[in-house]
């Protein structure tokens, strides 16, 4: 018997896969139920919580009468900002409760550390996507922004932040498992990020001297591309695309150094 259990053949690379999938299927619609309910306005709340926080900063700046220059349309400014800022800030956040929350699910041998991670950043990236859509296409149809002047740099822009964000989501996901100073420290951390993360403000209209230490947060880059992609030459964009690719690399190669450690961790408990 002994020999033929080791003789059994191994699954296919296609029945993996769609194992796998089945999985993260599973999570994602246990994930959804447990934070949004069965009801079906449940699940539009993961788009509409940050279309809400995002319709109101732009509502605010409008009535306030802030303009930061006349060529750039407020709305657009606030849209295009803020709703980057919730993608990578939330997916992390988020990600920092999954493994004790979810730790049950971890004696499922189908289950690891990373599927958990994975799937609440990939709510969070897709709530951000969908209400950065919904706000956009709005304010454009009814002519409170203008369309995107370059759609294709306008996705690679998104595409950045949402790399930047699922990566350093696994980071703050399991270093938080491993050491529970990592949860504490990352709040007050986000809300530090917040206003140096390009939402607010264009490179441009910074110092010189503040241009260069800004640009050392990748997030910058991203907004940076984004906004280009979006109002085109209105105003000067500052980015290294290289260099933000590298700052991801790197924050996805410590996050999968990190949730094998987690998940040792949980193994060992």
């Amino acid at each position: 018997m002994q020999t033929s259990s080791l003789m059994m053949p191994r699954p296919s690379l296609r029945a993996a896969l769609i194992a796998q999938l089945r999985v993260l299927h599973a999570l994602m619609m246990r994930e959804v139920i447990t934070r949004f309910g069965r009801e079906n306005l449940g699940v539009l709340w993961l788009v509409g919580e940050p279309m809400i926080f995002t319709l109101g900063v732009a509502t605010l700046w409008t009535l306030s009468g802030l303009r930061h220059t006349s060529q750039m349309p407020i709305v657009a400014f606030a849209v295009t900002g803020y709703s980057s800022v919730l993608m990578w800030r939330n997916s992390a956040t988020r990600a920092s409760g999954a493994i004790p929350a979810n730790k049950p699910l971890l004696y499922h041998r189908q289950v690891t550390v990373l599927d958990l991670l994975f799937v609440r950043t990939l709510l969070e990236i897709s709530g951000a996507t969908g209400s950065f859509i919904v706000l956009s296409c709005l304010f454009v149809s009814i002519g409170w922004m203008p369309g995107p002047q370059d759609p294709l740099e306008v996705v690679i822009g998104w595409l950045m932040l949402a790399w930047f964000g699922s990566s350093l989501a696994i980071v703050i996901g399991a270093a938080s498992n491993l050491s529970e100073i990592v949860e504490r420290l990352w709040h007050p951390a986000a809300y530090l990020l917040f206003p140096l993360s390009g939402a607010g403000f264009m490179v441009d209209w910074l110092p010189p001297r503040f241009q260069q230490t800004v640009l050392l947060l990748p997030m910058v880059h991203g907004v940076e591309i984004l906004r280009e992609g979006w109002f085109g030459d209105v105003i000067p964009t500052h980015y290294n695309i290289p260099y933000m690719a590298a700052c991801c690399a790197i924050l996805s190669l410590a996050g999968l150094m990190l949730q094998r450690m987690a998940g040792r961790s949980v193994e060992q408990h």
